[in-house]
């Protein structure tokens, strides 16, 4: 079985999308909508910057979906239906996601996660959050070392990405953060690193965001999805439109259990994860959660050919191929 994943906030880069653009229509005119819907040069900023300006929330959210549409259509234009059993997207993705199951129309994803950026942005005041990734210890490891920091400080710090067995992130306020991190690497953390993120994402500072983003949500009109969605939110296959404005709603102050996503997509018999979208950082987290699932990347069309290799073979890598 065939999962398709699709990547969320950064990873972006200047020149995302222009090689497909120029040799499909279908991605072409994917971009061309969403310069419509936003009245401005998305193109642009994804083909020419400025990285400041890629960067900005409510311009990478939109820019990173369109390049993933534009790469899903054209790979559909080359090789023809994917027929996926299962999509999902980590954050951000999980949009392009619902999109690629027909359950949202692309132009009112684009025009919402252009909102869903800014809100987000404004929830919080500039330089009170952070984020940060701890590595080298299982989650409850990080849940604990975040419990501890909110117990001393009073104020916010949870797990925001459950990324792999040895990858959490963790986001809410700076201090808080800072000390989460500190009490981390005293439980045996090998590493934390902060983030360049314009805020603390997936964690209960963002509950102004989606308060005001739920009453956007409420207004669009969601289908079934075909084929079902594998939601960050509970992990699990969603294809009910009556429940999709209140996943995407939780999803905000959420945190994205990428982990249990992946772990969910193989126990059902997805053997084959194809992430499309920019970058490579979705196959990269699950060579570390599924190393014996087959995977492959479509982020320009020079990866045309591992694409097309995935979608002909029988899903299964060696134990330990990287």
């Amino acid at each position: 079985m065939l999962a398709l994943l699709f990547p969320g906030q950064a990873s972006q880069s200047v020149g995302m999308g222009r090689d497909v653009f120029d040799s499909s229509r279908a991605a072409r005119e994917t971009f061309e909508a969403a310069d419509d819907v936003l009245q401005l040069s998305l193109s642009k900023i994804c083909f020419e910057g400025p990285e400041d300006e890629l960067r900005r929330t409510e311009i990478q959210q939109p820019a990173i979906l369109t390049t993933s549409i534009a790469l899903l259509r054209a790979l559909e234009e080359q090789v023809g239906p994917l027929s996926p059993a299962y999509v999902g997207g980590h954050s951000l993705g999980e949009y392009s996601a619902m999109v690629a199951a027909d359950a949202l129309d692309f132009e009112d994803a684009v025009r919402t996660v252009n909102l869903r950026g800014r809100l987000m942005q404004e929830a919080v005041a500039e330089g009170r959050g952070a984020m940060a990734a701890v590595m080298g210890v299982e989650p409850d490891v990080v849940a604990e070392a975040c419990r501890r920091a909110a117990e001393e400080t009073g104020l916010v710090v949870t797990p925001a990405n459950y990324n792999s067995a040895q990858q959490t992130v963790v986001a809410g306020d700076a201090v808080a953060v800072e000390i989460a991190c500190n009490r981390a690497r005293e439980l045996g953390a090998k590493k934390t690193v902060p983030l360049p993120v314009s805020a603390p994402f997936h964690c209960a500072l963002m509950e102004p965001a989606a308060q005001k983003l739920e009453v956007e949500l409420g207004k669009l009109r969601f289908r079934p999805a075909v084929p079902p969605i594998v939601t960050n939110v509970e992990a699990e296959p969603n294809a009910d439109p009556g429940r999709m404005a209140a996943l995407l709603r939780a999803q905000v102050t959420a945190p994205v259990r990428f982990t249990e996503m992946v772990q969910r997509m193989r126990a059902l018999g997805v053997d084959r994860f194809l992430e499309v979208g920019p970058g490579r950082v979705l196959s990269g987290l699950i060579a570390r959660i599924e190393r014996r699932a087959a995977r492959a990347n479509f982020s320009e069309q020079s990866e045309l050919e591992e694409a097309r290799a995935l979608l002909a073979s029988k899903g299964i890598v060696q134990e330990g191929a990287a």
